[in-house]
C-alpha cells in the first residue's frame, strides 16, 4: 500500500519510503511537565497515536518515541510556587499526563525519555558543537551560530534576512547575532549540572536532538512530528544542530498538526478559555474527545465546542449499538468475534494512507455501519456477511483508537437471550421486560 504524507520540510505531498524497509522510526515532541496539560496537547497525542496504529495494522514495525521535558524555567518557577523539588513537580505532572493518555486511549510510546536522563549526552553533544565551531561560549553560556547553517529557516520557509530585520538588537547582548540560540544556560537558580562551561542546564532546542541521537541509529528518523507551533523555532533549531553534527535534517518527513480553537476562538490564557485535558476528558469522556480530534484533517484547525462533543456522543452510541447487536447475533449463532476477515476495510485504509485523512476514514466507518444496519434488517440474515462487517468495524474502530466495548457471551447469557427473544415473540411483555433489565445490567442490550 502506498502511503502519502504532506512533508512540512518540502511543503508537498510525498510517497513515504522508510529508511529501513518494513520499519518506521517516529519521534513526537512531548509536553513540558510543569502543570496539567491543556486540550491542545492532546491533538498530537491522538494524531500520531492514530498514525502509529495504522502503520502497525498494515504491517510496519513502528518505533515510536515521545519525550518529557523535565528541565525548564517554567518547572523551576512552579517548584518554587509549590515549595517542592523540581523532580517531585515533574513526577506529579507526568503521572497526570499519563492518566490523560490512558483516558483518551492512546497507546504508550515505545520509549518516553526524560531530559534529565540524558544530561551526559547533552553536555557531550554541545561540546562537539563548540569544538567544530558551530557554537561559542560567553560567560558560561553556550550559543549556536545560526550563520553556520546556510539553509537555516527551510522548514518554516523563513529567511535569515527577514529574521534579522524583525529581531530586537540588544547592544549588551552576549550573542554574536540576535538569531543565535542558547544551548547551555549558566544559572544559580533551580536544578543545574556541572559542565565544561558552567553550572547550568541545557537549552530546550538541544534536548530533542540529543534524545533522537541516542535512541535512533545515526540520529536519523523517518518521521518527526509535533504541533504547528513547534515548527519555528524549535524544530528549525533541531535541524540546525543535527546538520552541524550529523549533516542531515534529523527526519526525512516532518508532520505538524493544526491548533485547537475553543468555540471558534483561539485558545489562550488572555481570553480565559484554556481547557485542560483532565477536565475535558472527565466531563465528556475519552471517546468523545478523541472522536472530535480525528473528525478534522490533522493539518486543519479543530473547533472544540459543547455542541460538537454532544453530537459525537450520539455518533458513539450508534457505533456502540451496532457493534453490540452484531456481537450478540454472531455469538448466538456460535460465531466467534476474533475473526480476521475485515473484508470491507480497504477504502478506510486508503483514506488513512492519503496523508492520514481521518475525516474520510470516519466517513468510511459510517458507511460500513450503515451496511451492517441494513444487513441485520433483512429477512434472511447472511451470517458470513455480518461477520465480515463486524470484523471490519472492530478493526476500524481500533485503528482510530476508539474504546468501544461489546459483550462476550457465556452460556448463561445466551440462554437468557433466547428466553428474551422467545418472550417477545410470544408477546409476553412482563417476562421480556424482566429479562431485558437483566440483559441491560450485563451490558448485553
Amino acid at each position: 500500500m502506498e502511503i502519502r504524507i504532506y512533508n512540512s520540510l518540502t511543503n508537498q505531498i510525498e510517497s513515504f519510503k522508510p529508511i529501513n524497509e518494513g520499519k518506521v522510526s517516529m519521534y513526537v515532541c512531548g509536553p513540558t511537565v510543569y502543570n496539567f496539560v491543556h486540550i491542545g496537547n492532546m491533538r498530537p497525542v491522538v494524531v500520531f497515536d492514530t498514525f502509529r496504529r495504522f502503520l502497525t495494522y498494515i504491517g510496519y514495525d513502528v518505533k515510536y518515541v515521545s519525550n518529557y521535558t523535565d528541565v525548564d524555567d517554567k518547572i523551576i518557577k512552579r517548584a518554587i510556587e509549590l515549595n517542592m523539588p523540581e523532580s517531585e513537580v515533574t513526577k506529579m505532572y507526568i503521572e497526570a499526563f499519563e492518566e490523560d493518555l490512558k483516558n483518551i486511549n492512546a497507546l504508550k510510546p515505545n520509549v518516553t525519555p526524560r531530559v534529565t536522563e540524558y544530561m551526559n549526552q547533552i553536555i557531550d553533544f554541545i561540546d562537539r558543537l563548540v569544538k567544530n565551531g558551530s557554537a561559542y561560549v560567553v560567560d558560561g553560556d553556550v550559543y549556536f551560530r545560526v550563520e553556520k547553517i546556510k539553509d537555516y529557516g527551510k522548514l518554516s520557509n523563513t529567511r535569515i534576512e527577514d529574521l534579522l530585520v524583525g529581531a530586537r538588537i540588544d547592544e549588551n547582548s552576549k550573542k554574536e547575532s540576535p538569531l543565535d540560540f542558547t544551548l547551555w544556560k549558566h544559572t544559580d537558580v533551580g536544578i543545574k549540572w556541572d559542565s565544561p562551561w558552567s553550572k547550568g542546564r541545557p537549552g530546550w532546542h538541544t534536548e530533542c536532538v540529543v534524545m533522537i541521537n541516542s535512541l535512533f541509529e545515526n540520529g536519523h528518523i523517518d518521521i518527526h512530528g509535533g504541533g504547528f507551533d513547534l515548527k519555528f523555532p524549535h524544530h528549525e533549531n533541531e535541524i540546525a544542530q543535527s546538520e552541524a553534527i550529523n549533516h542531515h535534517a534529523i527526519a526525512n518527513y516532518w508532520m505538524h498538526n493544526g491548533f485547537i480553537n475553543i468555540n471558534n476562538e483561539k485558545m489562550s490564557k488572555s481570553l480565559g478559555n484554556v481547557v485542560t485535558a483532565h477536565d475535558a476528558l472527565k466531563k465528556y469522556g475519552g471517546n468523545s474527545v478523541r472522536l472530535l480530534l480525528i473528525s478534522t484533517h490533522y493539518r486543519a484547525p479543530v473547533n472544540f465546542s459543547e455542541d460538537l462533543l454532544l453530537t459525537n456522543a450520539k455518533e458513539l452510541t450508534k457505533i456502540t449499538n451496532v457493534m453490540k447487536q452484531l456481537a450478540v447475533l454472531l455469538q448466538l449463532n456460535d460465531i466467534g468475534l476474533d475473526g480476521k476477515c475485515a473484508t470491507y476495510i480497504e477504502p478506510f485504509l486508503n483514506a488513512l494512507a492519503d496523508d492520514l485523512n481521518t475525516a474520510n476514514a470516519l466517513s468510511e466507518l459510517y458507511n460500513v455501519i450503515r451496511q451492517a444496519n441494513q444487513a441485520m434488517r433483512t429477512k434472511e440474515v447472511d451470517l458470513k456477511l455480518l461477520e465480515q462487517l463486524f470484523t471490519t468495524i472492530r478493526d476500524e474502530v481500533s485503528i482510530l483508537g476508539l474504546n468501544i466495548a461489546y459483550p462476550t457471551l457465556n452460556n448463561d447469557d445466551k440462554k437468557l437471550l433466547i428466553e428474551y427473544n422467545l418472550a417477545k415473540a410470544n408477546k409476553d411483555y412482563a417476562t421480556s421486560d424482566s429479562i431485558r433489565s437483566k440483559l441491560i445490567e450485563r451490558n448485553i442490550l
